[in-house]
């Protein structure tokens, strides 16, 4: 028997790599002579990095960037397919967990450090860049990212503008002819799970950037903010990115990403579906066992089990899908190709237990769940 293990990570608990061996660890107690493949899932937001790099054998490699608020902070970025591809995370340079809650302030903070890690890819010599977006603490659509590849935003004096959000209102033009050249030869791809616009009341400043320490006030100007970048990106590169799908993902990155370089926004579990050959490893199997921390009424929106269970449902390959969590609306999984959903929580617990004893409850559950597929 050849099972598919295609598992996200369980998040604060253990890396999709982790899940995928417990499921392993469990299942091989029932059925221990069965081929069990394991393939490191993720969406495109944290975890992507350490999900390819688990998955293809590649390789972590550190580097120390440029933090949101202009500190120094150890990065790091992957390299799969033989060197060949760069997997980056902007969380790992940019996100919201690197800014503690009382010093959260996306007037200031920069993606600068994004820029950096690209930097550190390209020379690498990889041909291919894979950008995640997510867990921003930043709101200054990627003009950090911009200034670290050699563009210059200027002021009306002609001098380079600061960092953050803040900053946008002061710029007047760009300057991109110190860009890097070797981003010419280079296809990045962005995962990206939303659909927001760059502005507005469903724009990166509203819907984003309360939760990176935006005040009301500190909201409406950002979104003015932007509102001027995109048009002096407008009138300087003519690019209209104000109203793009996905263009307010990471406090605007999304925007930046579209006009200062030659990429596509695409949903990241496709991109890691493509990426891990997936496909090829499930063609033949007789069961997929894939899951997530959580699973409910948002997960048909793109999650990792969906993405999965498409797959398996062009070779009706039946799914199984273990979570932490069962939220409210979980039974939409049903409708997209997953046959039935385990909670792996034994009762009642605190969430510190629970997230303390994920892999063991992985096993055990991922045990039942073999010795009922026995019967």
């Amino acid at each position: 028997m050849k099972v598919v293990i295609a598992p996200d990570s369980f998040k604060e608990s253990l890396s999709a790599y982790e899940v995928a061996v417990a499921v392993e660890q469990g299942f091989r107690e029932v059925f221990p002579e069965a081929e069990c493949v394991k393939v490191p899932m993720a969406d495109g937001g944290e975890g992507l990095v350490h999900s390819l790099v688990d998955a293809l054998d590649g390789k972590v490699i550190t580097q120390r960037v440029t933090g949101p608020l202009g500190e120094k902070v150890e990065g790091f970025f992957g390299l799969i397919h033989d060197g060949k591809t760069a997997v980056i995370e902007m969380a790992a340079a940019a996100g919201l967990h690197l800014v503690s809650q009382e010093a959260r302030n996306p007037l200031q903070t920069t993606t600068f450090g994004v820029g950096e890690l690209i930097l550190a890819a390209l020379d690498y010599k990889v041909e291919r860049i894979i950008l995640g977006l997510g867990g921003s603490s930043t709101n200054d659509g990627g003009a950090g990212m911009v200034q670290a590849l050699g563009g210059k935003l200027l002021n009306v004096s002609g001098c380079e503008i600061s960092f953050g959000g803040g900053a946008l209102a002061n710029l007047h033009s760009i300057n991109l002819e110190g860009f890097d050249v070797r981003l010419k030869d280079v296809g990045f791809e962005v995962a990206c799970d939303v659909e927001n616009p760059l502005l507005g009341e469903e724009g990166a400043s509203a819907v984003f950037g309360p939760q990176k320490g935006a005040t009301a006030q500190m909201v409406r100007v950002l979104d003015q903010n932007l509102r001027h970048f995109a048009s002096v990106i407008e009138k300087e590169l003519g690019k209209s990115v104000s109203d793009m799908p996905g263009a307010g993902a990471a406090g605007g990155l999304g925007a930046g990403l579209i006009a200062f370089l030659p990429c596509q926004l695409r949903k990241g579990i496709h991109i890691v579906v493509e990426a891990t050959g997936l496909e090829n490893h499930i063609k033949d199997a007789a069961l997929v066992i894939t899951g997530e921390g959580k699973i409910d009424s948002q997960t048909i929106y793109g999650k990792t089990p969906i993405g999965v269970a498409a797959v398996a449902r062009k070779h009706n390959i039946p799914v199984i899908a273990l979570t932490g969590t069962l939220g409210p609306g979980y039974e939409a999984v049903y409708q997209h190709g997953i046959n039935t959903v385990f909670s792996i929580v034994p009762g009642i617990t605190t969430l510190e237990n629970a997230l303390e004893n994920a892999y063991q409850n992985i096993v055990s559950t991922t045990r039942n769940m073999a010795s009922l597929l026995a019967i």
